[in-house]
């Protein structure tokens, strides 16, 4: 039967003494090696930012307000019709170039 390994990659870091020791002493009360502790905390931090930046969260009154404003939305003013145009004359304009719209 053939094992498949899955590709790692090496993270390196140079810290002051008084950082390892303390992160030494957090491995060890958790169980896990100074490397797994590092990517651990480090993998744990990375999904929050990335949850930060990605996900937007509205509250109750919010998500209402949305979900009434895309089942009935408001007509276009002046200015959201003035964009429309130019948009449409850009258009039109770059037809036949490399700019792909």
């Amino acid at each position: 039967m053939e094992t498949v390994v899955a590709k790692q990659d090496r993270i390196g870091a140079r810290v002051p003494h008084e950082v390892y020791e303390t992160l030494c002493r957090a491995a060890e009360l958790t169980g896990a090696t100074v490397n797994q502790f590092l990517v651990q905390a480090a993998l744990k931090e990375a999904q929050s930012v990335i949850a930060r930046e990605e996900v937007i969260r509205l509250s109750a009154r919010d998500w209402n307000w949305m979900l009434a404003l895309a089942e009935a939305p408001p007509k276009p003013n002046k200015t959201l019709q003035a964009a429309l145009a130019r948009y449409k004359k850009a258009r039109k304009d770059d037809a036949g170039t490399a700019f792909n719209w």
